[in-house]
């Protein structure tokens, strides 16, 4: 596909491309269906669409099989037919430029962040707080805040309590707020992420947003998968907060890009249902409007789930791109939601969307896109685009290979334990703390080495500690998930 200023999806019946223009990827989008009507495919060509305009792509990879885009694809049966039948497309087998990340470091490179970026809003969300509980995380933030006490990852926040809870005159005005209890709660909260595997989330090297926008050396966008095989099933929570945060940094670092032809980077959330689940309704209406607010920052959000009922209305209200595959309907609360799914595409006069729904067959989509000036499209039956890399998962030897030529290779994948909070309250106490290993001085030059060192990991952890120090006021103002967007909550 030759034409990178446009989104092609699919044909239409009589074989014509149905598209969409770059430009306006920006407005989000929702990829819905029954399970086996085709979304993970359609996610993936869609990735790759992307990718060839030059816009950076994050997605989660939910089943294990999305990570085929880093292989060539081999047409045949039914896939090769269709591409026969798109000769417009196109079509050339090839792999994407893909970078492999896993929270637990084992499938891809360590994905991490700290506590001190994510913020006690999202924090609470991700430990279910209460109202109490979240009030007294708020005010141990404060402290670490006015204390000068860095928390990177969990271990820190453990000594910043227990610390609290001995020196309870640090809190000042907030001293009710810490209770023996809501202490308690709070430690006991961490200990069951502790076993949920969570603790390796929080740390450094953290996450560096300019890894995920940087080009490959050919120009095509990079794509970013995050192995979620097994964190969507043993810590749901966990997906969905790294999720949020993910777009909260977007939203809080990435300049204003006003109108341009393509975006800078298209996310699609994945089981975009654990995202608003058991969410406090205080976060969930920040979500909202960093969705709608996003796009100017030069971001496009693809939700992808079974149903468009997953999502609230205000958010489906803001999304342009709709690729809604088939759904099943045999009770008559799902006949009413079907309903609902047909009534949220402009009317087709030439079938009705209501009846096609429970037709459409594997591979096969309604889609309802924006025409050039921004205003939605009627809607088309649409056999959607087969991806040009390979369907279905990679081999361990070839997720291997991923990892081992990837240009981010050793700058994650060593944890680096600096000084912090848990650090400084161990030598308040007087207590031993092994000493951080100095590097000996060799013979090369100190620009060599300052240029190799700011290239490593312990280089990236330098720029998150100056970046960290430069935002410790802006913090205590503005903490936690959506920046300016927290109004009252603000700490």
């Amino acid at each position: 596909m030759s034409d990178t200023s446009t989104i092609v999806v699919g044909a239409d019946p009589s074989g014509q491309p149905v598209q969409q223009a770059m430009r306006l990827a920006n407005r989000h989008g929702l990829v819905a269906g029954a399970t086996g009507t085709g979304k993970t495919v359609t996610l993936q060509h869609l990735a790759e669409v992307f990718s060839d305009a030059g816009v950076a792509v994050f997605a989660a990879d939910v089943k294990g099989d999305l990570c085929g885009l880093g292989a060539a694809g081999v047409p045949q049966g039914k896939v090769a037919e269709r591409i026969a039948g798109m000769p417009w497309l196109g079509h050339t087998a090839k792999a994407y430029p893909v970078t492999l990340w896993d929270v637990a470091g084992q499938s891809g490179h360590p994905l991490r962040t700290t506590l001190s970026e994510m913020g006690p809003l999202l924090l609470g969300n991700l430990l279910e707080l209460t109202d109490s509980q979240q009030a007294a995380l708020y005010a141990a933030f404060k402290v670490a805040d006015r204390e000068g006490l860095l928390l990177l990852d969990l271990k820190d926040l453990k000594a910043l309590l227990a610390h609290l809870k001995d020196n309870p005159q640090l809190l000042g005005e907030d001293s009710a707020l810490m209770t023996t209890g809501s202490t308690q709660a709070l430690l006991r909260r961490l200990a069951t992420l502790e076993q949920q595997g969570a603790e390796a989330l929080f740390g450094e090297p953290a996450l560096q947003l300019e890894d995920l926008l940087r080009p490959d050396t050919d120009g095509r966008g990079r794509i970013h998968l995050l192995d979620a095989s097994r964190l969507v099933h043993e810590a749901p929570k966990v997906y969905a907060t790294f999720l949020l945060w993910l777009l909260a940094e977007l939203f809080e670092q990435l300049p204003e890009r006003g109108d341009a032809d393509k975006p800078v980077l298209a996310l699609f959330f994945d089981e975009a249902h654990l995202l608003f689940n058991g969410t406090p309704k205080a976060l969930q209406d920040r979500l909202e409007q960093v969705v709608r607010l996003i796009r100017s920052k030069g971001v496009g959000v693809y939700f992808v789930t079974q149903s468009p009922g997953d999502l609230p209305d205000s958010v489906l209200a803001q999304l342009g791109l709709r690729i809604q595959h088939g759904l099943r309907a045999f009770t008559a609360k799902e006949q009413k939601s079907l309903r609902a799914v047909a009534d949220g595409f402009r009317p087709n006069p030439a079938f009705d969307s209501l009846a096609v729904l429970t037709e459409l067959g594997i591979g096969e989509a309604l889609v309802g896109t924006l025409e050039d000036k921004g205003t939605p499209a009627m809607v088309q039956r649409v056999l959607i685009a087969p991806p040009q890399s390979r369907i279905g998962p990679l081999s361990g030897a070839e997720r291997s290979a991923l990892i081992a030529a990837s240009p981010l290779l050793g700058r994650y994948d060593k944890a680096i334990d600096r000084e912090s909070a848990y650090e400084m309250l161990t030598q308040r106490k007087g207590e031993a703390v092994e000493p951080v290993p100095v590097p000996k001085a060799d013979e090369e030059s100190f620009a060599d080495k300052a240029g190799d060192f700011l290239q490593s990991a312990a280089g990236q952890a330098i720029k998150s500690a100056v970046r960290q120090a430069a935002n410790q006021l802006g913090r205590q103002l503005v903490r936690g998930l959506m920046g300016s967007l927290l109004g009252g909550k603000k700490k």
